[in-house]
Order: structure tokens, then C-alpha cells, then sequence
């Protein structure tokens, strides 16, 4: 450092959970590390995102789970504590205090500055403090921006003017709403339905499609849906929302079949944004508020030089913390071997290359029932020219669901290419079954052949029986 200008190895701007595995990776190497965060180090997943929401999901999908076994049914009939639920996620969002987080920083010796930091010029970075003062970065050789995303508000007239919930509100929120409008139909509009719900709000949920989770297989937005029908959400496909107020403390909609509605408060779940609308993308030539396009090893690929790393949400490979935290994982370690002029394995499936954000993502939405999936799904391998073959499976019919509870309703669907002899993609529906996503990643990624998988023997009785109940399908 000098009295001007501090000067590391690397800077990287965004101290979320991506952001943090870039950095320690990096450390790793050997490399004097800078992170720069203007809000709290842990970022969206720990405290607005994550951690919060899980904390809320988990004793709604518990009592759900608990109502289906005999002898335990009627001790959770009543309504969930919603001063405890509320506690609870407080609790697992550190109370958004980041006093563990910076004491984990410290330990793994990566300097934290405070501050939002913009790039000014290759491998340049200032900051602006809290306190209004300026500090001067350089990197001798690389720059990871890891700012994530933020909510993408629709154009619709009045939408500035309801102070409408984004999935920061909806996971920090401390009042229950009378009622509340979810609009949009992926994930966080499943999720936190599921959660406002269950914790006393009279929830409507307004889906521009035809169905739920569109991205997944179609049998898993259908299951989602009955769940949610069940619980008491009101939900309408098909529908839009053209104008917002806020009167008297109510937001008022009018809807695409011109029809009101009202409620004490609307989330916005209609998608996300990159966070690099004010980073100096355009000191370096790139355009502000843009995706940042990337390499394998997570160069920009628009800048010259290979000193640019994008990393986490902001790249839009996949969009999930802990698929950013790979990411960080091999960026970090990219950085290190190109800085100590080591040689780069760029082979798929090779330490420095991120080959599981094309063909082993998994995924667990945490809503009655759960779905968990991971690889392809049947249309994106339409869509891929492979010759696959499609294996389904009812879980009810699976010992271990018996076990679970009574009235059991789940599906299984594997994906084989049969020239391959290989699972490419997996999608479980039903309860419990993010516990099975792990195997069916390992059974993706390791390209396990059939022949092999089959002497992967589940122990019985659990839900993991159906790996055995898929194979034996597809043997006939």
C-alpha cells in the first residue's frame, strides 16, 4: 500500500456469500484480498433472502408434514405461534447484524472495506465510505464484481407510488397482512405464498402464465398448486395486473380481465435484475445495468485482458446461492493459478472451469409439497437434440412414503440419454424430497452408467427407494 492508492492482489466488490468464496479462494492462493460492501458482509442470501425465508418455510412444511402421521395430527391442527415463527427468522438472520461474518473474514485474513465501490478504470476501484470519504484501489491482478441482483419491478402504472413488497419485504416483514397479493409464479411467489399463508394472510396470487414453476416439469407446478389451492391461496392464471393505488392504506389492482382487487399488500415476484447499474461498468467500456456475459473460468468475456471476473447472479448462468458459491469456488481458484502463472485445467469437469452450471444445476423449492430437481428437464432436452427417454414414477407407490405420512402425493421423473447410458436430469415432487437432490446431483454429474447405478442399492424404507423403483421402470 501507499499513501494514495491501496494496492491488493485482488478486489472483489460484493461481500455475499459469493463474493466471500471468491475472496477466501483467492486467500487460499496465496493472494492478498480485498472485499468492498456497502451493506451487510453476507449479502441478500443471509438476510433478506436464504436464510430468512427458509427460516420462515420450515415449521409451515413441519406442521404440514406432522399433520399426515397418526397421533401426531391433531397436536398441530391449531394455528402456527406467529410471534415464535417471526423470532425464528430473526434468530437465522442474525438479527442483520454481521459482526459473525466479519470475525469469519477475519479469520481467513481477507480485509473488508466498507463502502460502495465502483471501477474506474482497468483494475481500478473506489470506494465511497459511510463517512463520505474516498479510497483509492488497484489490483496487481484481478477484479470480481459479485454484486448479485435485485428485484425487477413491472412497468405497471402506479407501481412507484404502492410501496410494493419485493422478496426483501416478504422475507423481513413483521406483521402478518390481512391480505396479501403475490404476483408472479416462480419460485419466490410459490415460496413466500406458502409462508404468508400459513402464518394467517388471506394470500391471492395473480400468474401472467398458465401454470406454476414454468421453468420445471409441468407436474411439479401442478402439485404446487393443489398444495397451495388446499391451504387457502386463491390463485388466477392467465391474469395480469394494469394499474396500482394505495388508498387508505389498501393497495387496489386493476387486473388484465377488468376486474379489482384489493389487499393490504402486493409482492412484486415477477423476476430479477443485475446490480450493475452503479459499479463504473462504463469506465472499463461495458454498458451499466447489463448482465455481465463470462467465460467458464468467469472472465468478462468483453474485456480485454482477463483481469475481469463476474461471478455469483450477476453472470445469469444460475441464478441460486449455492450454485454461486461453486462459481466462486472456481473463479477463485482460476485467479489463483493464473496470478502464480500455474497451469489452467479447462477441460470439462476440470478445476477451473464451472461445467455444473451447464449440466448439473440443483434446485429445491421449500413449498407443501416440495419439489427438488436437477440436470435437464424433459422439454430443455427436447430442445437439445439428445435421444432421451423419459422414466416416471408415482412416490406413492414407494415404501418409504408410506412411512412419511398417510395420503402420500409425489411424482419421480428421470431423464436417460440413451446413447450415453446416463441420468441427465432428475425431477422429484412431493414431500420431503429435497433430500433426495443430492443423489440424483451426484448421479448427473459423476455420468454414473446405468449398469453401475443399478448396484446402488437404497435402503429401505426410505423415499431413496425410488432410484430403484425409476430403474427398474426403465428396464421394463
Amino acid at each position: 500500500m501507499n499513501e494514495t492508492t491501496r494496492t491488493y492482489d485482488v478486489i472483489v466488490i460484493g461481500g455475499g456469500p459469493v463474493g466471500e468464496n471468491v475472496a477466501e479462494r483467492a486467500r487460499a492462493a496465496g493472494l492478498s484480498t480485498v472485499i468492498v460492501e456497502r451493506e451487510l458482509l453476507g449479502g441478500e442470501c443471509s438476510f433478506w433472502a436464504c436464510d430468512p425465508s427458509k427460516a420462515l418455510l420450515r415449521p409451515v412444511v413441519a406442521r404440514a408434514d406432522a399433520s399426515r402421521i397418526p397421533g401426531l395430527d391433531p397436536a398441530v391442527a391449531g394455528p402456527l405461534d406467529v410471534e415464535a415463527v417471526l423470532a425464528h427468522r430473526d434468530k437465522m438472520s442474525s438479527y442483520w447484524k454481521d459482526e459473525d461474518q466479519v470475525d469469519w473474514l477475519n479469520s481467513v485474513s481477507v480485509d473488508l472495506i466498507r463502502g460502495h465501490g465502483r471501477l474506474t478504470g482497468p483494475k481500478r476501484v473506489a470506494v465511497q465510505t459511510p463517512e463520505g470519504d474516498t479510497i483509492a484501489l488497484a489490483a496487481r491482478h484481478a477484479v470480481a464484481v459479485s454484486t448479485g441482483t435485485r428485484a425487477a419491478l413491472p412497468p405497471i402504472p402506479g407501481v412507484d407510488t404502492v410501496r410494493p413488497w419485493t422478496s426483501r419485504e416478504a422475507t423481513s416483514a413483521d406483521k402478518v397482512p390481512g391480505r396479501l397479493a403475490v404476483v408472479g409464479g416462480g419460485v419466490v411467489a410459490v415460496e413466500m405464498a406458502t409462508v404468508w399463508q400459513a402464518l394467517g394472510s388471506q394470500v391471492t396470487m395473480l400468474v401472467l402464465d398458465n401454470g406454476l414453476l414454468e421453468r420445471m416439469e409441468p407436474f411439479a407446478g401442478e402439485l404446487v398448486t393443489d398444495g397451495l389451492r388446499e391451504s387457502g391461496v386463491d390463485i388466477r392464471f392467465n391474469t395480469t395486473v394494469t394499474s396500482l393505488t394505495r388508498e387508505d392504506g389498501e393497495v387496489r389492482m386493476t387486473l388484465s380481465d377488468g376486474g379489482q382487487l384489493v389487499a393490504d399488500e402486493i409482492l412484486l415476484a415477477t423476476g430479477r435484475a443485475p446490480q450493475t447499474h452503479d459499479v463504473g461498468l462504463e469506465s472499463v467500456g461495458l454498458t451499466p445495468g447489463d448482465w455481465l456475459a463470462v467465460d467458464d473460468t468467469f472472465r468478462v468475456t468483453d474485456i480485454d485482458g482477463g483481469w475481469l471476473y463476474a461471478v455469483g447472479d450477476v453472470n445469469r448462468r444460475a441464478l441460486m446461492t449455492h450454485q454461486g458459491k461453486y462459481q466462486a469456488r472456481i473463479a477463485g481458484a482460476a485467479i489463483g493459478a493464473r496470478a502464480n502463472q500455474e497451469p489452467i485445467d479447462d477441460a470439462p469437469w476440470g478445476a477451473h472451469v464451472a461445467t455444473a452450471d451447464h449440466a448439473a444445476v440443483p434446485q429445491v423449492v421449500f413449498t407443501t409439497p416440495e419439489v427438488a430437481s436437477v440436470g435437464l428437464t424433459s422439454r430443455e432436452a427436447e430442445r437439445s437434440g439428445r435421444r432421451i427417454e423419459v422414466v416416471d414414477y408415482d412416490l406413492a407407490h414407494v415404501a418409504g412414503a408410506h412411512q412419511y405420512g398417510e395420503d402420500y402425493r409425489g411424482r419421480a421423473r428421470m431423464l436417460i440419454d440413451t446413447d450415453r447410458n446416463t441420468v441427465v436430469g432428475v425431477t422429484f415432487a412431493g414431500p420431503g424430497v429435497g433430500e433426495l437432490v443430492h443423489s440424483a446431483t451426484i448421479a448427473v454429474t459423476g455420468e454414473v452408467p446405468l449398469d453401475r447405478l443399478w448396484h446402488a442399492v437404497p435402503a429401505f424404507p426410505t423415499l431413496g427407494e425410488v432410484w430403484l423403483r425409476l430403474l427398474e421402470t426403465y428396464r421394463g
